[in-house]
């Protein structure tokens, strides 16, 4: 039985929206944009504009309209690819992109509740940036890998699992980044953390992972 083919052009449609939001955010900050792209190697970013951030962004909210579009196309590349099921629709794109943004936007809620529970809102306000600012940067990524995928190579087991595996290595640095830059209060506070670190960061996954593959 021949493979139904699957049309990329919602897909082309989704990635060329991402990128007019990264070229929106370069024009409009582009100082602080070439800034961003060197995040990964280089810690200036994250002194220079925690400092500055606020609580709406439109710097940050551009790039996270990129992340929450680049991995909705990701995630339904993996899913069929995965499961040869072809739910390429724009319902399924906007519900996964929804999903996606509620899920970040609760998690980053809870997480400043329980930062003012706790009378820490300025520590938590820098975690929370640099976590945002390290998602970002995974959104941008995305942009590259997506097209791929979809243009120059079949996605395959072969392919997809090394990619998947360096976009958790990406988002692993930036979680060893976040602690070194609070290692103290951390050590001070290392149960705390641990627990944070299982409910707040492991568990969620984890049941997403759960519900995924059940």
């Amino acid at each position: 039985m021949l493979r139904e083919t699957v049309s990329n052009e919602l897909f082309t449609i989704f990635l060329v929206i991402g990128l007019i939001s990264v070229a929106i955010t370069k024009l409009i900050e582009p100082k602080r944009f070439s800034d961003f792209i060197y995040v990964l190697g280089n810690s200036k970013y994250l002194k220079i504009y925690a400092r500055d951030q606020k609580f709406l962004d439109k710097f940050e909210a551009l790039l996270f309209f990129n992340l929450l579009l680049s991995s909705a196309v990701f995630f339904i590349i993996i899913y069929q690819n995965l499961t040869g099921l072809n739910i390429n629709t724009i319902e399924n794109i906007i519900k996964i992109t929804v999903g996606i943004g509620a899920f970040i936007l609760i998690k980053v809620l809870l997480e400043r509740l329980i930062g003012s529970l706790f009378e820490i809102d300025r520590i938590t306000d820098l975690y929370l940036f640099q976590k945002i600012t390290y998602k970002n940067f995974l959104g941008l990524v995305l942009i590259p890998l997506n097209a791929l995928l979809l243009y120059s190579f079949r996605p395959s087991l072969i392919l997809i699992y090394p990619i998947i595996i360096f976009l958790l290595i990406v988002n692993i640095i930036g979680l060893i980044t976040t602690i070194k830059s609070h290692q103290s209060l951390i050590k001070a506070n290392f149960f705390y953390f641990i627990l944070y670190l299982c409910a707040l960061e492991i568990a969620p996954y984890v049941i997403l992972y759960k519900v995924f593959v059940s």
